[in-house]
């Protein structure tokens, strides 16, 4: 499987970033198959840290290890559970290698705030976002998944 990873730099050799903030499935390596995803993000990171909007491709091997795989197919109960808990404690282990499912950004992000600040129960949100579009995202969790994922090319979004 194709996957893409949007940056200010050129990432061929992909590590699990730890943050002082936390991120939708906690520390790891995120990747998108969503090209023009990755192209956006590409840019947003120029924005903010300078640099040149770099999307670095990669292939997964899904089959190479033996991982540990949470995949959520929708925005249902489970996947913003696992995400109010990596967002709020970022000493939370969920205990996968890797998990794909939807991204938390922007508007969707607001509503996961809103969660966060007890504005709004979890219920609520979901029925919000239920009618959103979501792009998707896998996030390699653990350096045995890093091992799956073979660099491919990197190039300059225009």
């Amino acid at each position: 499987m194709i996957l893409y990873h949007g940056s200010n730099v050129k990432v061929n050799d992909p590590k699990i970033i730890k943050s002082v903030r936390g991120r939708d499935f906690g520390y790891a390596f995120y990747l998108t198959p969503i090209k023009e995803q990755a192209e956006k993000m590409a840019k947003r990171k120029q924005g903010q840290l300078g640099g040149k909007p770099i999307v670095s491709v990669f292939n997964w091997n899904e089959d190479k290890t033996n991982l540990k795989l949470k995949k959520f197919k929708d925005a249902d109960m489970d996947w913003l559970e696992m995400i109010v808990k990596c967002r709020s404690d970022l000493k939370y282990k969920h205990g996968y290698d890797v998990v794909e499912g939807k991204i938390a950004d922007d508007t969707v992000g607001e509503t996961i705030l809103f969660v966060l600040n007890g504005v709004m129960r979890k219920e609520d949100a979901l029925e919000r976002l239920k009618f959103q579009k979501i792009n998707s995202q896998i996030a390699f969790c653990s350096q045995q998944s890093l091992t799956s994922l073979t660099f491919v090319e990197s190039y300059e979004v225009k």
